[in-house]
């Protein structure tokens, strides 16, 4: 168990134990959760991270999409898309 004091502005220092763990460091964020009655506090970026996998999931079947060759020609067919939209009235 670690120990942190609040300053009067509400601010507190994070121990460096539970700063290794959470894996931050000076100018990272945290976000505190609230759960179950309790609050956590997490490494907002791995929070982030974990919210982009999740909106993931599932879209790598849904495109046909099972070798690195795929993703590479999928980026290919975007951008040639995008190209020729942002070209488009010069033609």
């Amino acid at each position: 168990m670690e120990l942190a004091k609040i300053t009067m502005r509400g601010q507190i220092t994070i121990p460096i134990g539970i700063r290794r763990r959470l894996g931050v460091k000076d100018g990272d964020k945290v976000v505190f959760i609230e759960e179950n009655g309790r609050v956590v506090i997490e490494n907002a970026a791995m929070i982030a991270l974990k919210t982009a996998q999740d909106a993931f999931t599932g879209e790598a079947e849904r495109l046909d999409i099972k070798t690195e060759q795929d993703v590479v020609d999928l980026v290919k067919e975007v951008r040639r898309e995008v190209w020729e939209e942002r070209h488009a009235d010069n033609a």
